[in-house]
């Protein structure tokens, strides 16, 4: 574990402050989740919680099932990383944090399509160095009880490529079986 050199009490109803600079380099926003362990030593473990991890397993599968059925990239994330990807290379994807572009389409609850293959895309996660490589992608929210818990991409292998509507629907049913699996 990482040492910050920050002591905080506990005040009378049990409550610690977390301090403004790990809750900004972790992303942890007022009412962001956190779930509560503890060790063998007695120290206790705050970790960000995110819903849609829970379902990882699964996640990746319907990665790999959308990918196989459309023949382009697909990528599920959270609200921070992409926790899977399928039909892509996963060392460029897997578990980096979402870029602030992807952020903000989250947050509207918006869908977002690329136009016409252009160079207007969204670049996908933070170590993207703009190089607009997938320049035809779909992007649909995962809303789950009213909170964007995460998205579902696709991205197109081959320049020219367009999304047409199926590949839209396919997203949007993903995203909406995805978010409707955190509701059970």
């Amino acid at each position: 574990m990482k040492a910050t050199g920050v002591v905080r009490r506990i005040d009378d109803l049990g409550r610690v402050v977390i301090p403004k600079e790990i809750r900004k380099t972790l992303r942890i926003k007022e009412g962001d989740p956190l779930e509560i362990f503890t060790d063998k030593e007695g120290e206790v473990i705050l970790k960000k919680y995110s819903p849609i991890g829970e379902l990882s397993e699964f996640a990746t599968e319907y990665a790999e099932t959308l990918a196989k059925t459309t023949g382009h990239i697909a990528c599920i994330t959270d609200k921070d990383t992409v926790i899977a990807v399928s039909g892509g290379s996963k060392k460029e994807f897997l578990e980096q944090g979402i870029s602030n572009e992807l952020e903000r389409i989250m947050e509207d609850k918006e869908k977002y399509l690329s136009k016409e293959n252009n160079d207007v895309s969204v670049p996908i996660t933070k170590n993207d160095n703009k190089e607009r490589r997938y320049n035809s992608q779909v992007v649909y929210p995962i809303i789950s009880d009213g909170d964007t818990i995460g998205t579902v991409i696709l991205l197109a292998k081959e320049k020219g490529t367009k999304m047409t509507e199926v590949e839209q629907k396919v997203v949007q049913s993903a995203a909406s079986f995805l978010g409707s699996q955190m509701e059970i």
